[in-house]
């Protein structure tokens, strides 16, 4: 992005994220969204997978559940938070901003 007042380039960090949709055990359809794009030298690409993996075979075996589902607070639950922030790149607000 480019200021034009100030003429200062600022950098802006975005995630890209995926979705994922399947069809249950039952042949109920199902959408798993906010899932992230990681570049392949990513450390955490590999648990990313795994997680995924993991979640996704327990929603297909599940029979009463939801149309769609967030990847992102299903990993908010189980991973731990330092690496959690480091995957999202949380920044803290300072003064309440």
């Amino acid at each position: 992005m480019y200021n034009i007042h100030k003429r200062v380039k600022k950098r802006i960090d975005i995630l890209l994220l995926k979705s994922l949709e399947f069809k249950n055990v039952v042949g109920q359809k199902v959408k798993v969204m906010d899932i992230p794009v990681l570049e392949e030298d990513s450390t955490y690409k590999f648990m990313i997978q795994v997680r995924l993996q993991t979640y996704a075979t327990s929603l297909y075996n599940e029979k009463n559940l939801k149309k769609c589902y967030s990847f992102k607070d299903y990993l908010k639950k189980v991973m731990k938070w330092p690496d959690y922030e480091q995957l999202f790149k949380i920044a803290e607000l300072k003064n309440n901003a």
